[in-house]
């Protein structure tokens, strides 16, 4: 059964238990209050009858001529003695020899009943009389139901026809809503249905209702999947062929040095050295991508110590200082001594990969600033550059996964710098709460700003 048929048939079930409850209540509230009206007439009835009974000098009830008394319409009396003799009655009851309610003709005070006689619904008012204590005789009023019973008949079945026509219009009703209302699914299924036949994460769901509902929001947050779906395939599919470009050229590197040492029939040492430098790149890059694949899947633990940033700098311009040699300035900017929590370990690579870079893409005769300081509760670590700087249609990429800026940063003749090395340390920084910045413009260079909290008292 598809959802539109269950919805209607709940609601229209629901909508038909209440109208049924509510008739029913109605119905008996009717009845209870027509009942009640009938029992104050018979009372009235039997107050203006009552007074004219007497007790006769031999012990005999009667019942005195009723004067212009206009009896109740539909209401008639009957006069019992104890022994169970008939005094008087109406005359409307002429020949009726037997009490109206029989179970009550002996009851020791007023009570009310509802009675069937020669199949004529009655209700029953049944007072006994008494002289002093002792008892001499009942009387008892009766009023005809059939008024009652019809009205009652009558307006059940008002209450269930008006029931039956209720249901069948809220039924229509939650029919055509709910299939305007859920027709945007359909369309998430069939839209659903072509991605997963064609493949085309480009197509997204019209929606024309308001935002703001269930509907909207889900279709909102279906387009938006789709949308980070999009992204993900692309850039999955860019990965790929990156990843098979930053390979081919090392591997070609390798055969092209393997094939000439054949020839020579010789170990020829700058082929060797080619070699090894190519498999150095590979080693690099195939660790990167394990350091990434680990992060991304969450089995990258992070320790969680007190660093000491100023002494991991120093370290880090002390190894990099080899590769800067002569070619360039590489000085030690502001410093002071500041305390973070986190994985040392990780926080220097982001250091040797944030300095490397500069080194790498700063040309001869320039100059490289690293430093660090701190500012209210965050510390701050900066490596400043005067290279040729990043475009601005670049910066934003730049810690994507192999993204190059081919115009200013072109890979260098060394070897390193396969794309990864800022994707894994936006992933570090991220991770210790902290936040990694980069200003650059073209012909004056490029400064890279992390930001990371000072350490506090729980940090082991």
């Amino acid at each position: 059964m598809s959802l539109r048929a269950r919805l209607t048939l709940l609601y229209s079930s629901l909508v038909g238990g209440i109208l049924l409850l509510f008739g029913f209540v109605v119905n008996q509230l009717v009845g209870v209050i027509l009942i009640d009206q009938i029992d104050n007439i018979l009372a009235q009835t039997a107050q203006e009858l009552i007074p004219l009974t007497q007790s006769t000098a031999v012990g005999e009830l009667e019942l005195l001529p009723i004067p212009t008394l206009d009896l109740a319409t539909n209401v008639y009396y009957q006069l019992w003695h104890r022994d169970g003799r008939l005094i008087d009655e109406s005359p409307d009851l002429r020949g009726l020899q037997q009490p109206l309610d029989p179970l009550a003709q002996q009851a020791s005070e007023p009570i009310y009943r509802d009675v069937y006689l020669s199949n004529a619904h009655l209700r029953v008012l049944s007072v006994p009389l008494s002289i002093g204590p002792r008892p001499v005789g009942t009387f008892q009023l009766a009023a005809n139901l059939a008024v009652v019973d019809a009205t009652q008949k009558n307006l059940l079945t008002i209450l269930l026809l008006g029931t039956i026509v209720s249901v069948g219009i809220a039924a229509l009703s939650v029919s055509i809503t709910t299939f305007q209302s859920l027709a945007p699914l359909g369309r998430v299924t069939q839209t659903a249905t072509q991605i997963t036949r064609a493949d085309d994460l480009s197509q997204r769901i019209p929606y024309s209702g308001p935002e703001a509902d269930e509907i909207g929001q889900l279709i909102t947050a279906f387009n938006e999947t789709l949308s980070r779906l999009e992204n993900l395939f692309h850039s999955q599919r860019r990965f790929v062929a990156d990843v098979g470009h930053e390979l081919r050229t090392p591997l070609t590197v390798i055969k092209g040095n393997v094939d000439l040492m054949r020839k020579l029939e010789c170990g020829d040492v700058d082929s060797l050295d080619s070699i090894d430098a190519e498999v150095d790149r590979l080693n690099r890059l195939v660790g990167d991508l394990l350091l990434l694949a680990q992060a991304e899947s969450g089995r990258l633990p992070l320790d969680q110590s007190i660093v000491e940033l100023d002494t991991l700098l120093l370290e880090v311009l002390g190894q990099t200082q080899v590769l800067a040699a002569n070619r360039l300035d590489l000085q030690l900017g502001e410093i002071d001594q500041v305390l973070v929590c986190g994985d040392g370990d990780r926080l220097k690579q982001v250091m040797i990969n944030l300095v490397g870079n500069a080194i790498k893409y700063t040309p001869a005769g320039g100059r490289v600033i690293a430093g660090i300081g701190k500012n209210d509760e965050r510390a701050w670590i900066t490596v400043e550059d005067n290279g040729p700087g990043i475009p601005a249609e670049d910066l934003p990429h730049i810690f994507e996964r192999f993204y190059r800026t081919e115009k200013s940063r072109t890979r260098s003749k060394d070897g390193k710098g396969f794309g990864l090395g800022l994707s894994i340390a936006y992933w570090i920084i991220r991770h210790h709460d902290g936040e990694i910045e980069v200003e650059s413009e073209e012909g004056v260079g490029t400064k890279f700003r992390v930001w990371l909290p000072l350490a506090t008292e729980n940090c082991r």
